[in-house]
């Protein structure tokens, strides 16, 4: 881990006497664990079979709990280098609000209350995907590929790309290529979004010696693969509608929404002043997008016929 001066070290051992609800809630990571139960309610929606409105609101709860268990020991693990970088380092834990302990508690506790409660309110199926994936982010992606490899982002991806497929589960334990490819979106959405954000950010990885792609392999390369990654994106999203999934209404949006996300990914490419920021945004707003179509078309085409 990253070492830390003696006026860090203070900060890190305070007494965090002012911890307030909001500070241990921020510890959840709330806009990674809102991702995860929006794409899981996606997936829960796109399933072919019924569940009780009662056991589907207990079962979004355990996903998003467990999704914010994961962010909470990522924190914990991550307090040294949080409290290097500018972007993280007013987060609970380097700031001193919450005691890094806390943070570990509350991470194990909400860990283990996610998955007993998935079971409880699901199967088996759904619960055992949701411990792969809490496990994956912690032990996988925050504590060996994050400050090893460049590629963290594109291996470390899977972890965030599990809460569509742990929706399907919910409703569903019949295997089927749908939540494949749900998950295959994610995974390959994930690597431009992130590296978009390190492009803009790399001095701050830079100084924490996190090896994102832009620190190791340089801007120009990080530039290429996200181009690269952009145009896999043409190929994988439109894929529900190739297969018959979904209908025309999400095939044809989803094709105008990669292409401007390609559009976005070639100014990145071409190194126009402030596309990083702009295709970071961008690719937020995209997934959500590309997600909500999927039970409109669905549902609509239901309607209809």
């Amino acid at each position: 881990m990253v070492s830390l001066n003696r006026s860090e070290k203070l900060v890190m051992n305070s007494n965090a006497s002012s911890a307030t609800v909001n500070d241990y809630f921020e510890l959840l990571k709330p806009r990674v664990m809102s991702l995860a139960i929006f794409t899981a309610v996606i997936g829960l929606l796109l399933s072919p079979n019924n569940i009780h409105p009662f056991l589907s609101i207990f079962s979004i709860i355990a996903i998003g709990a467990g999704a914010g268990a994961a962010g909470a020991i990522n924190m914990w693990y991550d307090r040294d280098i949080d409290l290097i970088m500018d972007r993280t380092k007013s987060r609970p834990i380097p700031s001193g609000r919450v005691k890094p302990e806390e943070a570990l508690t509350l991470g194990i506790v909400l860990s283990i209350f996610s998955i007993i409660l998935l079971f409880v309110a699901s199967n088996y199926v759904a619960a055992f995907f949701l411990f792969i994936s809490i496990i994956f982010y912690i032990f996988i992606y925050t504590i060996w590929l994050k400050r090893s490899t460049p590629q963290n982002i594109v291996i470390g991806g899977a972890a965030g790309a599990l809460p569509p497929v742990i929706g399907w589960f919910v409703v569903s334990q019949d295997f089927s290529m749908f939540p494949v490819i749900l998950f295959m979106i994610i995974f390959i959405w994930t690597p431009p979004h992130f590296w978009a954000l390190s492009l803009y950010r790399s001095d701050d990885y830079q100084r924490a010696g996190i090896p994102m792609l832009p620190v190791v392999k340089g801007k120009k390369v990080t530039r290429l693969n996200i181009m690269l990654y952009s145009l896999s994106l043409l190929v994988i999203a439109p894929t529900p509608w190739y297969l018959g999934y979904l209908g025309n209404i999400y095939g044809l949006l989803t094709i105008l929404l990669t292409l401007i996300f390609i559009y976005f990914s070639w100014n990145v490419y071409k190194q126009k002043v402030g596309s990083e920021p702009i295709l970071f945004k961008y690719s937020i707003l995209y997934l959500f997008l590309l997600f909500m179509i999927m039970p409109i078309d669905k549902y609509l085409y239901i309607w209809i016929n």
